[in-house]
C-alpha cells in the first residue's frame, strides 16, 4: 500500500520520465542500425549521392536527442527522489509524534533515526532506477529487430545468452536481500547503543566507563562488518557477471553464427558490437537495480510496519470549552493500562473531580503511580473503560525537564506570541531574572540539547516559566521542585499564582502563616495516612488530596539545603554562566584537498592495492580492444570474399581474450571490495575512539544530531559507495582513453579537436564542481538539524501534545525538510547543467569525426576500423559525461571522509593513565578532599568558579559534596 501511495504521488513525473527515456532508448539504437550502411559507403557501395553527409547528420542528430532525454529523464527522476524523500520523511515524523506508549517500547530512537537517515533516502533514491528494469524489455526488442537481419537465427540465441545471465542474477538478488535486512538490523542495533551512549556520555565520562561503552559499540560493529563483507562479496560477483556479459552474449552470437554458417561479414561484426554495446547499459544496471529494488523492499517494508504501529487512542480525553463547566478535570470509572495486552490494570477504578480555581496534590511512595495518573489525565495511557473530561487548555511540567536546543526565549514561549508584560511577570515568577542577568546574551543565549548548560533546578525553572506563558486553564506539575532546592522552590510556589506575589516570608513563616503553602504541606500528612484506602494494582498508593481550610498544619522540619546560599541565583562576578555554548556546525569551503583523497586511498594497506586495481582496469581495456580488433580485421568486408581466417580460429582467439576479459574484471572487483571495507572499518573505529576520548564540552557544544550523521549517513557512504565511486572514476578515465585512442588510430585529427573539448569539459567541470561543492556541504549541515529537531520532538512528544503544539512542531519540520530539499534541487539542476553541456561537446567531437572519414578519399582508411571507430564514438557521449559525472559524485561523497575525518582531529582528553603521574598505591587512604587554588573554566570562556583553599573533611565528605552540587554544579562535576 504505501509502495502505491508512493507512486500515485508522482505519476505525472514518471510518465514524463518515462516518455523521455522511451525515446532516448530509441535515439541510442540509431548508431548500431546505420553502422552497417557506414561501412558500406566507406567500402566504396554509394548508392546517391551526398549518402555520407546523410548518415552523419542520422547519426548526430540521433545523438543529441539521446543526450537531450537523457537529461530530462534524469533531472525529473531526481525531482521524484526528492519529493518521496520528503513525503516519507515528514510521515514518519507525524506518525511519531502520536505513537502510543505500547508502540514506543517497540521501537528504539535508534531504529526511528534510521527510517529517517536510511530507509527513507533508500526508497526515494530507487526512482533513479526506476524505469532500468521496464526498459530492458524495449532495448532487446530494438536489439533484435536491428540483429535478426544481419545474424539471423544467431541474434536470437546471443539474446537467449542475455536472459541468461538476467536469470543468474535472481539467486543473488535473493541472497543480496538477506544480507541487507541482517545489515539493517545490525545497524539499528548499533545506533540505538550510540544514541544511548551519546546521550548518557556525562555518566560515562564521571564513572570512567566509556571505553567499555566503546567496545560494545565495536562488537556491534564487528557484527555489522561480517554482513557488509557478505553483501560486498555477493555484490562483486554480480558485477563481475554483468560486467562480463556483453563479452558472453558476443561470443556466443558470433559462435552460434560459426556453427550455423553464417557468414560473418565486418559491417554485421561491427553492427552487433555496437549493439551489444548499447544493450550492455541496460544490463548493465540490472544487478545494480536488483540490489536497490531488494534494499527499497526491505525499506518499504520496515518503514511501513512502523507506520503500522498503534497511535495514541483518539477522542480518549473528551475537551470540553472553556466556560462549559465548573469541573476542570473528571475522571469516572477509571480504567486504564500502559499495555493493553497485560491481564492487571495499571489504575482502576478512578473517580475524581477536579473543580476550577482549586490546587491538588498526589501523594505517595516510589512507583506507586503519581506520573501514571497525570498521563491517564492527558490521554497517553491506554483507557480501557470510563471518562476521562478536560474543561479548557492545559500545561504540562514533567518530572524530567524537557528542553529543546534553542533560546531560552524560544523554550518559554513555545510557539506563542510574544507579550513583554507578560514575560517579565513569568521571569519574575520562575526566579530566572537573575539567571539571565549573568549569560552573556540573555534570554537569547542558546541553549544545549537537553538544556546540557543549565543546571538541573535551571532547566526545571525554564519548563515552569514554559508552562506559566501557556495561560492554560490547567497546569499539571509532575514533581516540579525535584531538581530545585527548597529556598528556590518556596519562592516559586509563593508568587505562581497569576504572575504575582501572594505571600512572602521566611519558609518558617510561610508554613505556619495557615496559607497556600502549609495547606499543601500540611495535606501531605493526611495523604500518608490514608493511601492505602486507594486501590492500585501494586498495592501502592497514589492519593489524591485536595487543598482547602480543614487541612492539617504541619510542623515539619525546614529542610537542611533551605539554608544554603543559592549560587544559582547570585550575579556575581565569580559566578559566571558558560555563555553561548553550542557553536555552528563546522564546515569546510573550498576545494576538497588532495590530502583527503591521499589519506583514504593510503589507509588500507598503506595504498599497496591501488597500483593493482588500477593495472587490472588497464589490462581489461587492452584485452577488450585487441578483441575488437580481431574481429573488425579478421572479418571479410563482404560475404562473397574469403575471410582471412578460419571460423574456428576466430572465435577462440576472441574466447581466448575475453576470458582474459573476466579474469582482470573478477580481480578488480575483489580488490575494491578488499581496500573499501578495510578503509571504513579504519575510518570508523577511529572515528569514534576520538569521540569517545573527547572531553566533556566537545558533547556539551555538539549536539547528538551532528555526531549520528556521521556515524549513520556519513558511514553509510564510506561503507557501501565511496570505494566504488572511486573506482567508477578511474576506470571511466581509462575506458575514455580507450576510445580516443581508437578513433584517433584511424581519424588522428580527433586529437585536435578532442584536446579543446577536453580543456573546455575540465573548465565547465571547476565552474560546476565549485558550487557543486558548497552544495554538498550544505546539504551535510541540514541534515543534521532534521534528526536533531526529530530526536527532541520524540524525546518531548507529551509535552508537545499537552500544550497542543502538534501542528507548529509539524510545521518546523516541514520548514527543515523544504530548506534541505531546496539544496537537493538545486544540487540536481547543477549536475544536469553540467551534463548537457558536457553531451553537446562530444556530440561535437564524434560529429568531426565523423565529417573526416567520409571526407577521406576511398581506399585510405581501412573501412572495418573506421566503422571499429564509429563503433567506440556512439558511447563517447556516455563515457565522457559519466567521466565528469563520476568525478562530481566523487568529490560530492568523499566530503563523508571529509566530515569523519573532522572527528578523528577533535581535542582529546588526557591518556587513560599516565605513568609519571601515578599516585601511590596505597592511596587513597583517607576520604579527604583539598582544593588549592582551584580555577574552572571553559576552553576559550571565561572563569566560572575559583577557589582558593577548601579542605573537605573525612567526617563531613558526604553531607558537604551534596551541598556542594547544590551550590556549584561545575565544582561538582570536577
Amino acid at each position: 500500500m504505501l509502495a502505491k501511495a508512493l507512486i500515485f504521488s508522482v505519476w505525472g513525473h514518471l510518465l514524463l520520465a518515462t516518455s523521455s527515456a522511451l525515446l532516448s532508448t530509441v535515439a541510442s539504437f540509431v548508431g548500431p542500425y546505420l553502422i552497417d550502411y557506414f561501412v558500406r559507403y566507406l567500402s566504396g557501395d554509394r548508392q546517391f549521392e551526398n549518402q555520407g553527409y546523410l548518415l552523419v547528420l542520422a547519426f548526430i542528430l540521433s545523438n543529441l536527442v539521446e543526450g537531450f532525454c537523457n537529461r530530462c529523464e534524469s533531472f525529473i527522476l531526481q525531482q521524484v527522489h526528492i519529493r518521496l524523500r520528503a513525503s516519507l520523511v515528514s510521515v514518519i515524523y507525524q506518525k511519531g509524534l502520536t505513537l502510543s506508549s505500547r508502540s514506543r517500547q517497540c521501537r528504539t530512537s535508534g531504529e526511528i533515526i534510521n527510517y529517517i537517515n536510511i530507509d527513507a533516502p533508500r526508497v526515494s533514491s530507487f526512482s533513479y532506477h526506476m524505469l532500468h528494469l521496464s526498459s530492458v524489455p524495449v532495448n532487446v526488442i530494438l536489439a533484435l529487430l536491428i540483429l535478426y537481419p544481419q545474424m539471423g537465427l544467431a541474434s536470437l540465441i546471443g539474446l537467449t545468452a542475455t536472459f541468461i545471465v538476467m536469470l543468474i542474477n535472481v539467486p543473488i538478488a535473493k541472497l543480496e536481500q538477506n544480507y541487507t535486512e541482517k545489515i539493517m538490523e545490525s545497524k539499528d542495533r548499533r545506533m540505538k547503543a550510540t544514541t544511548e551512549i551519546l546521550r548518557n556520555m556525562r555518566i560515562l565520562k564521571l564513572q570512567a566507563w566509556e571505553m567499555k561503552f566503546l567496545s560494545k559499540i565495536m562488537e556491534l560493529r564487528k557484527n555489522e562488518i561480517s554482513w557488509l563483507w557478505k553483501i560486498a562479496y555477493v555484490s562483486a560477483a554480480a558485477i563481475f557477471l554483468v560486467s562480463c556479459s556483453s563479452i558472453f552474449v558476443a561470443v556466443v552470437a558470433f559462435g552460434a553464427c560459426i556453427l550455423l554458417r553464417i557468414p560473418l561479414g565486418t559491417g554485421k561484426v561491427l553492427t552487433a558490437l555496437a549493439t551489444f554495446r548499447t544493450l550492455q547499459n541496460p544490463i548493465f544496471a540490472i544487478p545494480k537495480t536488483i540490489s536497490m529494488l531488494v534494499q527499497t523492499k526491505v525499506s518499504l517494508d520496515r518503514i511501513s510496519s512502523f507506520l503500522c504501529l498503534e497511535d495514541l487512542q483518539p477522542n480518549v480525553v473528551e475537551k470540553l470549552p472553556r466556560c462549559s463547566s465548573e469541573v476542570a478535570i473528571e475522571v469516572s470509572n477509571g480504567n486504564f493500562m500502559w499495555d493493553p495486552s497485560s491481564k492487571t490494570p495499571t489504575l482502576k477504578d478512578l473517580n475524581f473531580q477536579v473543580l476550577k480555581g482549586t490546587r491538588v496534590a498526589v501523594c505517595g511512595t516510589v512507583g506507586s503511580g503519581k506520573s501514571s495518573l497525570l498521563s491517564c489525565i492527558l490521554g497517553e495511557v491506554t483507557r480501557i473503560s470510563g471518562t476521562v473530561k478536560l474543561c479548557g487548555t492545559t500545561a504540562y511540567v514533567s518530572q524530567s525537564p524537557w528542553i529543546q536546543s534553542g533560546s531560552i526565549r524560544d523554550n518559554i514561549i513555545f510557539g506563542k506570541e510574544m507579550d513583554i508584560d507578560k514575560y517579565d511577570r513569568v521571569l519574575e515568577a520562575c526566579s530566572l531574572k537573575k539567571d539571565l542577568e549573568i549569560m552573556p546574551k540573555g534570554d537569547q543565549t542558546v541553549i544545549g540539547e537537553r538544556g546540557i548548560n543549565l543546571s538541573g533546578g535551571q532547566k526545571q525553572r525554564v519548563q515552569i516559566a514554559r508552562a506559566i506563558y501557556h495561560d492554560a486553564d490547567i497546569y499539571m506539575f509532575d514533581d516540579p521542585f525535584s531538581a530545585v532546592d527548597a529556598h528556590t522552590g518556596s519562592h516559586l510556589f509563593k508568587v505562581i499564582r497569576d504572575g504575582r506575589i501572594v505571600q512572602a516570608g521566611k519558609y518558617n513563616e510561610i508554613i505556619n502563616s495557615g496559607i497556600e503553602f502549609m495547606e499543601l504541606v500540611g495535606s501531605h500528612m493526611d495523604a500518608l495516612a490514608a493511601h492505602n484506602m486507594i486501590k492500585h494494582t501494586s498495592n501502592n498508593s497514589s492519593d489524591i488530596i485536595q487543598g482547602g481550610p480543614s487541612a492539617s498544619k504541619s510542623s515539619a522540619p525546614v529542610p537542611q539545603q533551605a539554608e544554603l546560599k543559592d549560587t544559582e541565583n547570585c550575579p556575581s562576578d565569580e559566578v559566571r554562566l558558560r555563555g553561548q555554548l553550542v557553536q555552528e556546525e563546522e564546515r569546510e569551503t573550498g576545494k576538497v584537498g588532495f590530502q583527503i583523497y591521499w589519506r583514504y586511498i593510503t589507509m588500507a594497506y598503506k595504498g599497496a592495492l591501488v597500483p593493482l586495481i588500477l593495472f587490472s582496469q588497464i589490462l581489461f581495456q587492452v584485452l577488450e580492444i585487441c578483441s575488437n580488433y580481431w574481429m573488425a580485421l579478421e572479418s571479410p568486408l563482404s560475404d562473397d570474399l574469403e575471410p582471412p581466417v578460419s571460423g574456428s580460429m576466430l572465435i577462440s582467439v576472441y574466447v581466448a581474450l575475453a576470458v582474459g576479459s573476466a579474469a582482470c574484471i573478477l580481480i578488480r572487483t575483489l580488490l575494491i571490495v578488499i581496500v573499501g571495507y578495510k578503509t571504513a572499518t579504519m575510518l570508523f573505529n577511529k572515528m569514534h575512539a576520538c569521540i569517545f576520548r573527547a572531553p566533556i564540552s566537545f558533547f556539551d557544544s555538539t549536539p547528538t544530531g551532528r555526531i549520528l550523521n556521521r556515524a549513520s549517513t556519513d558511514q553509510r557512504g564510506v561503507d557501501m559507495y565511496i570505494p566504488f565511486q572511486i573506482g567508477s572514476f578511474s576506470f571511466s578515465i581509462i575506458n575514455l582513453l580507450g576510445i580516443i585512442l581508437v578513433m584517433s588510430q584511424v581519424a588522428w585529427p580527433v586529437l585536435i579537436i578532442f584536446i579543446p573539448v577536453v580543456a573546455t569539459c575540465i573548465w565547465y567541470q571547476q565552474y560546476y564542481i565549485s558550487t557543486a561543492r558548497e552544495l554538498s556541504r550544505l546539504i551535510g549541515v541540514c541534515r543534521a538539524p532534521v534528526i536533531q529537531h526529530f530526536a527532541e520532538s520524540m524525546s518531548g512528544s507529551i509535552s508537545v501534545r499537552s500544550f497542543g503544539q502538534e501542528k507548529e512542531f509539524v510545521n518546523t519540520n516541514y520548514n527543515l525538510i523544504n530548506d534541505l530539499s531546496r539544496l537537493q534541487f538545486h544540487s540536481t539542476g547543477a549536475m544536469q547543467w553540467l551534463c548537457f553541456r558536457l553531451d553537446m561537446l562530444s556530440s561535437l567531437t564524434f560529429a568531426f569525426s565523423l565529417i573526416f572519414l567520409i571526407s577521406m578519399p576511398e581506399g585510405v582508411i581501412d573501412p572495418g576500423i573506421a566503422g571499429l571507430a564509429v563503433t567506440y564514438g556512439l558511447s563517447l557521449n556516455m563515457i565522457q559525461t559519466w567521466v565528469i559525472w563520476s568525478l562530481c559524485s566523487l568529490e560530492n561523497g568523499i566530503i563523508s571522509v571529509e566530515r569523519i575525518l573532522q572527528y578523528t582531529n577533535i581535542p582529546s582528553e588526557p591518556p587513560l593513565v599516565i605513568d609519571e603521574s601515578r599516585p601511590d598505591h596505597i592511596w587513597p587512604s583517607k576520604g579527604e578532599i583539598d582544593l588549592l587554588n582551584l580555577q574552572i573554566y571553559g576552553l576559550d570562556m571565561p572563569f566560572i568558579l575559583r577557589v582558593s583553599v577548601a579542605l573537605f573533611l573525612e567526617v563531613k565528605r558526604l553531607e558537604l559534596l551534596e551541598e556542594l552540587a547544590v551550590a556549584s554544579p561545575p565544582l561538582y562535576r570536577q
